[in-house]
Order: C-alpha cells, then sequence, then structure tokens
C-alpha cells in the first residue's frame, strides 16, 4: 500500500499527537483513577480507529492473517495496554513535563531491543544520538 507521506512526516505526526497526548492526558486524569481513565482513553481509541478503517474500507478478513501476525498483535497490545496503565498513573503522580521524557526513553530502548532482538545495526553515529536522547530525557526529568 503507497502513503500520501514518507515515514518521516508519520513518525513526525505521531510524535506530535503524542505530545499532545501527554498534556491532555494530564488534564483528563485530574479527578479519575487512573487506570479507568485509561479504559476510556482505550474505548475512545477503538472508536476512532474503527472509523478509520471503515472509512479507508481496509477491512480484511481474519484468516487472511497469520497466526505469528495475530500472536505478536496480542503481545503488542497486552504491552500497549501495560505502557498506558502506567503512563496514565505516572501522569497522575507527577508534572506532564517530567513524566513525557521518561516515557520517550522508550525511543532508547527501541534502538537497543532493535539491536538485539531484530539484528538491526547502527552507526557509532547512531548511538550517540540514543545516548544523547537518554541523558536529555533525565536532564528533563530531574532536579539535581
Amino acid at each position: 500500500m503507497q502513503s500520501a507521506f514518507s515515514w518521516q512526516v508519520w513518525a513526525g505526526l505521531s510524535a506530535f499527537f503524542a505530545a499532545l497526548t501527554a498534556i491532555l492526558a494530564k488534564l483528563g486524569v485530574e479527578n479519575i483513577n487512573s487506570n479507568f481513565a485509561t479504559l476510556i482513553r482505550t474505548a475512545f481509541v477503538l472508536l476512532l480507529t474503527l472509523a478509520v478503517v471503515s472509512a479507508a474500507r481496509q477491512w480484511q478478513p481474519l484468516n487472511s492473517i497469520s497466526a505469528r501476525s495475530l500472536l505478536f498483535l496480542a503481545f503488542s497490545a497486552l504491552a500497549t495496554g501495560a505502557s498506558w496503565l502506567c503512563y496514565f498513573r505516572a501522569l497522575q503522580l507527577g508534572e506532564a513535563a517530567k513524566v513525557a521524557p521518561i516515557d520517550k526513553l522508550s525511543v532508547v530502548l527501541v534502538a537497543l531491543f532493535g539491536v538485539i532482538f531484530l539484528g538491526e545495526k547502527l552507526t557509532l553515529a547512531n548511538w550517540l544520538g540514543v545516548a544523547l536522547m537518554a541523558f536529555g530525557a533525565i536532564l528533563v526529568a530531574y532536579k539535581f
């Protein structure tokens, strides 16, 4: 399937919406249990995704998806759910400007996991960028 935008544009949009997520979620968990807030958020994500798939007519038969893909999507969903539950609790307890950078250490972990589990290769400059992201997140999140 050909996309109208490059992966870089989509990744930039993802970062933009992730930033909005932190601010909006912080406002949303003020007077509600963080786990219940995550349930409400998840329901809205499901509705949005159903609308997008329906509008784009991208439905496909479940039997066209391999068992391996379904298994990894299920594990991914469990990881997403765990991440969201932890993220909302952290937002409820801490400042968004400090919680979000720690959450974004996931970028550093993705780089490490990509190398370890997917056999991806990073150059010295890439590793320097990963280290700087980790260091930057720590500097933003903690008072020294």
